[in-house]
């Protein structure tokens, strides 16, 4: 069953961003994940305010896969910089419908 990492970031530093892409993208590929969205184009139409500079969507295969790219030790070090250098949330969600 799909699993998704929905995420908002917003930079507070620019630093940890060139070093940072090349080795989430290999290691979201690497655990079988595909960005579905990855924008500063959104808009929150509900709720209160949540501000993000970015969205970020990712579908995994499974959750083990989902937490086997955050327990990864190649990426342990851009994760800490991203954490570090920006205002983040994770959210990882099953793929299901629990109220159909």
């Amino acid at each position: 069953m799909a699993y998704y990492s929905v995420l908002d970031v917003t930079p507070t530093s620019e630093d940890w961003i060139p070093g940072y892409l090349p080795t989430a993208n290999a290691r979201v590929a690497a655990y079988g994940g595909k960005y579905l969205a990855r924008t500063a184009s959104h808009e929150q139409v509900e709720g209160g305010t949540q501000p993000a500079a970015l969205r970020i969507i990712i579908e995994w295969p499974s959750r083990e896969s989902a937490l086997a790219f955050m327990a990864d030790d190649a990426y342990a070090p851009h994760l800490e910089a991203r954490t570090a250098g920006s205002v983040s949330h994770h959210y990882l969600i099953d793929g299901k419908d629990d109220l159909a």
